[in-house]
């Protein structure tokens, strides 16, 4: 398929694409949509995403616990990308848009949105937040660049939750990033203890705070624990 994009440039290109959104749960008066991101390395050749690579089941259980919280307010969807990793010339944040553009063509209009992502889908889902239609967006163990501290997106609520075991994806980095992004957007980090990349161990906590933030910003939900911490202004928490 053919679609249209903003490049890093801002300028609009035609890409093709081999991206996939997969209905996760599609009630029939949403009132908000959350796209959930995959992450995964990437793989010489231009390697296709698999839908049974770790990366992509790891986002299952967090996409479930999402439209649960929704209560049958939010439509949720995932996306597989056309490429495994992060390739300069066809970047995930190019397939969060295009499904963006998907999810407003199925619901036949444009509601707020959520992104939440993992990895290298945390790093895409702050970059594609400046799209006009993202509410908020939550990066769960992003792998950064230090290219990403940035001025970034203007007027979003952002969350980082990130282990401080985590040796794939650097914590302190995840850090700079979000107190970078604090300039211009509401900007929380919640370190999570013991916590490592693969978010097994502290699953629970993570899943939970991406549901929690998904339903507070997207539907005005009162929430609790770390989560409000963060809607009420406090910018680092540990737990």
């Amino acid at each position: 398929m053919v679609r249209t994009a903003k490049a890093e440039n801002n300028t609009e290109v035609q890409v093709k694409s081999a991206a996939l959104l997969i209905d996760v749960r599609v009630p029939p008066n949403p009132e908000g949509a959350v796209l959930v991101l995959h992450g995964g390395g990437g793989r010489t050749g231009n390697m296709m995403v698999s839908p049974t690579q770790l990366s992509v089941l790891r986002m299952i259980p967090i996409a479930g616990r999402i439209a649960r919280r929704g209560s049958g307010r939010l439509a949720v969807y995932r996306l597989l990308n056309s490429v495994r990793g992060w390739d300069s010339k066809h970047t995930p944040v190019l397939d969060a848009q295009w499904a963006m553009g998907q999810i407003a063509d199925r619901l036949g209009k444009e509601l707020p949105v959520g992104l939440v992502g993992h990895s290298l889908g945390g790093r895409a889902a702050l970059l594609a937040a400046d799209s006009d239609q993202v509410c908020s967006a939550v990066a769960l163990a992003p792998w950064l660049d230090n290219s990403d501290i940035r001025s970034g997106p203007v007027d979003k609520k952002l969350l980082i939750v990130h282990g401080s075991r985590d040796r794939i994806a650097s914590a302190s980095r995840a850090l700079a990033v979000a107190q970078s992004l604090s300039d211009n957007s509401e900007v929380g980090y919640i370190r999570i203890e013991g916590g490592k990349h693969a978010m097994l161990r502290h699953h629970a906590r993570f899943d939970g705070y991406a549901a929690d933030f998904a339903v507070a910003t997207l539907l005005g939900e009162s929430v609790g624990g770390p989560v409000a911490q963060v809607l009420n202004g406090q910018p680092f928490i540990s737990v």
